[in-house]
């Protein structure tokens, strides 16, 4: 038992579909954490659907958080802040559908229920961050939170199912990990003083993908009722022609065909893993093989794009939240320090990274007459981010308005981090602290700074649990938050003063929007040529 559960008092024993749990009492709310969903993904289950997790006789302690999914990932932090993202601590295994559960009470309360997807572009993360901790939302919104580990990277969505019929699941498994877990929290959320019939999934960046993704599962359907999106351009999946090119590469590096790919459930980890940096030596970092590891459209579990041509029928009753920060692009394309400080000629040449032809002269003039008295390295950021993210959520905003059905709010979080001189303005995953009101705690120093905005963590939390509890956002001290719309555009810009504004930007998302739908926006790998080329040279880690 860790020291922390020493401190702290356990909690009163709960019955689950599998048998009975006990968790802690941590200040105001009660966690329960490592709790299985399903069993161990090891040996024959390996690349196969989550088998059910056996049922236990007595009482399970569920103090420590569980194993995390293994890693395809040489994280290293960019920043101070970006430590903070991760527990290398924590052992990995592929016994790892365990997810994590943050109650007010044990009670008969029926509160929202708010399921987090964590981040990591499927091929690393974990449920079990500090920044994403459920603790501080549960008790300051009154709901359930629960985060949720899954397989990732190869383990998760290598398309076996291309080559041999043994492995029909495997393209999803990933995916199929969430719908089990979203079946646990149905059958079990109840007993931890949440409403099954009030579950919203939210995540960011390849969480919110995930999202994206699960919208257009049919085995999904039902098993949630709001969703977030945050950080992710989740228009399209993997065609099953590409994921089965990558299949049959890896299995090509490991001497193997598809007469003997059983074997593969027995190979140690690390030799599959090799296979893969092998094939290409950037598999290990986000947007690296092929753009990355992903859900494929199979025809067994994902019969289309998430948001392509439109939103999906499946989930046209389920309201949506969307949005992106102002320069998601600081942590995601300029790590190295010539990204905060270009010059002109610097500017010129990534800006040819990210567009063809004279396009990019195009944009960059266009940026230059919006922001008159922007650096070249600001303008550099927030064009990537717009090309990247904010035209791809306002498109997805906007296709699900048109269905008709259900509503979607598309938001901007402006909010600039001050730590290491404001150089990382608002950058990926600083939405984070917010949402989870972690931001308050003296452990995010490191990102949030030694006064982070305390309304405003009240004001975009407070919308996010006012969504799960009614699906609608408004009722969190913010003005009128309405629904976006092609004919609205109206988007809620979260800052020291938040306030809804229509159509920011109007005339560069007009401009880019036409550009980055002709290229692979809609893929969310826009920056793919400009990642590829700063790892080959070694800046980003």
């Amino acid at each position: 038992m860790s020291t922390e559960a020493d401190l702290a008092s356990q909690a009163r024993p709960v019955e689950t579909t599998a048998g009975r749990v006990r968790g802690l009492r941590l200040g105001n709310v009660l966690a329960f954490r490592g709790m299985h969903y399903g069993a161990d993904t090891s040996g024959p289950n390996r690349f196969q659907a989550p088998q059910p997790v056996k049922p236990w006789p007595g009482v399970r302690d569920a103090f420590e958080y569980g194993p995390t999914a293994p890693q395809l990932s040489e994280f290293k932090p960019r920043s101070g802040f970006s430590a903070l993202l991760r527990r290398p601590e924590l052992p990995e295994s592929e016994d790892c559908l365990v997810l994590n559960v943050w109650t007010p009470a044990c009670d008969d309360a029926r509160r929202a229920v708010m399921v987090w997807l964590h981040g990591g572009a499927f091929i690393s993360g974990s449920g079990s961050g500090r920044v994403t901790s459920g603790g501080m939302l549960a008790h300051h919104e009154d709901v359930v939170v629960v985060s949720v580990n899954h397989r990732l990277n190869l383990l998760g969505y290598l398309d076996l199912g291309a080559v041999s019929d043994e492995f029909a699941d495997s393209a999803n498994a990933g995916m199929l990990d969430i719908i089990a877990a979203l079946r646990w929290v149905r059958d079990n959320i109840a007993a931890f003083g949440g409403d099954p019939g009030r579950v919203t999934i939210f995540g960011e960046s390849g969480g919110g993908l995930k999202v994206a993704t699960l919208m257009a599962m049919p085995h999904a359907q039902g098993l949630f009722h709001r969703a977030v999106i945050e950080s992710a351009a989740g228009i399209q999946a993997r065609e099953r022609e590409r994921s089965a090119a990558g299949a049959e590469r890896l299995l090509a590096a490991l001497g193997r065909g598809p007469r003997d790919i059983g074997g593969i459930q027995q190979l140690p980890l690390k030799s599959l893993y090799a296979a893969s940096t092998a094939i290409d030596p950037l598999s290990r970092f986000p947007a690296g093989v092929d753009g990355g590891w992903g859900a494929t459209i199979d025809g067994r579990y994902l019969t289309r794009h998430p948001f392509e041509p439109d939103a999906p029928d499946v989930s046209a009753g389920v309201p949506l939240i969307i949005g992106s920060n102002r320069t998601e692009a600081t942590l995601i394309m300029a790590p190295d320090a010539d990204g905060f400080e270009l010059d002109q000629a610097g500017f010129a040449r990534r800006m040819g990274l990210l567009f063809d032809g004279g396009e990019g002269d195009r944009v960059a003039a266009a940026y230059r007459r919006a922001y008159p008295g922007a650096s070249f390295s600001d303008l550099y950021f927030m064009i990537g981010t717009d090309q990247w993210l904010t035209v791809a959520s306002a498109k997805i905003a906007e296709r699900k308005s048109a269905k008709g059905v259900a509503p979607a709010w598309l938001y901007r979080f402006d909010w600039q981090t001050p730590v290491e001189g404001g150089k990382w303005r608002s950058p990926h995953t600083m939405d984070l602290p917010f949402v989870f009101q972690t931001a308050r705690s003296p452990e995010l120093e490191p990102m949030v700074g030694p006064e982070p905005d305390l309304g405003l963590v009240e004001q975009m939390s407070g919308a996010w649990a006012a969504f799960a509890r009614t699906g609608e956002p408004n009722g969190a001290g913010l003005a009128r938050w309405t629904p976006y719309s092609a004919a609205s555009r109206d988007v809620m810009v979260f800052d020291h003063a938040s306030g809804l504004v229509h159509d920011p930007d109007r005339e560069l998302r007009e401009l880019l929007e036409p550009i980055a739908f002709a290229t692979s926006a809609g893929r969310g790998d826009v920056l793919l040529p400009a990642r590829r080329e700063l790892l080959s040279a070694g800046s980003l880690s």
